[in-house]
C-alpha cells in the first residue's frame, strides 16, 4: 500500500491508474460506489485527481483486496473513518494532522516556550541546508501555480 505519490496538485486518471495499479473503469465504478471517491472534472470533462482521493483510493483497494471487505463494508469502514472513528494505521503514522491532534495543545505560550521558538529560528536563519531546502519548496510551490494558471487560462479560452 505504501506507493510513492509524485509531488504534484493534480493527476489525470491515467497517472492514478498507473500509481495505484488499477483499471480506469475500476475507479470509475468506485466513484459511483464511495462517495469519499469524488474527483473535480476540469473544463473538457477530464476527471481530476487530487493526493486526498489518491490516498482514498489506495485505501479502498486495501479494504477490498487485502483485508477482504465487500463492497458495503469497505464503504462502512470508510466513512467511519472520515468520521474519525477508525482512522487507519498508516495514516495514523505519517499524518502531521493526526500527531497535532493527539498531542495537547498549549493554553497559552510559556516564557520556555518562546525562548525555545527564538533559539530555533535563529538556528534556522543560520542552516544554509534548511536555506535550500526551503528555496526548493517554493520553486516547487511556484511551478504548480504556473500549473494551474495554466489549467485556469485553458478555461477562459473556451468560454469566450
Amino acid at each position: 500500500m505504501d506507493r510513492h505519490v509524485p509531488n504534484k496538485l493534480f493527476f489525470k486518471i491515467g497517472e492514478v491508474c498507473e500509481i495505484t495499479d488499477t483499471q480506469p473503469y475500476v475507479l470509475r465504478y468506485w466513484e459511483s460506489e464511495f462517495p469519499a471517491l469524488a474527483p473535480a472534472k476540469n473544463s473538457s470533462g477530464q476527471r481530476i485527481y487530487r493526493r486526498k482521493d489518491i490516498e482514498t483510493v489506495l485505501r479502498i483497494k486495501q479494504l477490498l483486496y487485502e483485508e477482504g471487505f465487500t463492497i458495503a463494508g469497505a464503504k462502512k469502514r470508510l466513512e467511519a473513518e472520515a468520521a474519525g472513528r477508525g482512522a487507519t494505521p498508516s495514516s495514523m503514522a505519517s499524518s502531521p494532522a493526526a500527531e497535532a491532534a493527539s498531542s495537547p495543545a498549549p493554553s497559552s505560550p510559556t516564557p520556555q516556550s518562546v525562548a525555545a521558538q527564538k533559539d530555533s529560528a535563529q538556528k534556522d536563519a543560520t542552516d544554509p541546508s534548511e536555506d535550500e531546502r526551503t528555496r526548493a519548496v517554493l520553486l516547487e510551490v511556484r511551478q504548480q501555480l504556473r500549473e494551474m494558471l495554466t489549467l485556469l487560462d485553458r478555461g477562459d479560452r473556451k468560454v469566450d
